[in-house]
């Protein structure tokens, strides 16, 4: 699986690990910046991970920025970018299990290089269930998601 990942200069700590980790795993990281501590706004490397997934070179992604908050914020702006902040592995495995999440948001400031790993390798090993013989709530719930990404009612 190709996933791209960017970092803003927060993040920028935690880049090597991010990238040996995916590489481990078995996937092929999709660098994306940046490449130093240097000051950099990060909305600019959510939106390279996330026109990556939207044009097809990723299936997924991996955002770190200082908190996670703000990435997963404008991740979440993009259509078909269905992103979320985890701290535990339950969270970042349910997250595309249940919800078809496609990228994972990390806050470097808030969690050590040990749990990052951790919770890439629980976003990376799961696997959407939506799609699956008696994965059908599943894949109601998500469209629904869909219906309110596409400005339809739910309700």
């Amino acid at each position: 699986m190709k996933v791209a990942v960017g970092f803003d200069h927060a993040g920028f700590p935690l880049k090597q690990t991010v990238l040996d980790t995916v590489r481990a795993a078995g996937h092929e990281p999709i660098d994306l910046g940046t490449d130093s501590a240097e000051s950099v706004d990060f909305p600019d490397f959510t939106e390279k991970v996330g026109r990556a997934i939207q044009n097809g070179e990723a299936e997924r992604g991996i955002i770190v920025c200082g908190s996670g908050v703000g990435a997963c914020i404008a991740a979440n702006k993009m259509k078909g970018v269905y992103a979320s902040l985890c701290h535990d592995t339950y969270s970042a495995a349910q997250g595309v299990l249940h919800d078809d999440m496609n990228v994972l948001c990390l806050g470097a400031r808030v969690i050590g290089v040990e749990l990052a790993v951790v919770l890439i390798l629980a976003f990376l090993d799961a696997e959407y269930q939506g799609n699956k013989p008696d994965g059908g709530r599943l894949a109601r719930r998500v469209n629904k998601i869909h219906r309110i990404e596409n400005g339809e009612s739910v309700l």
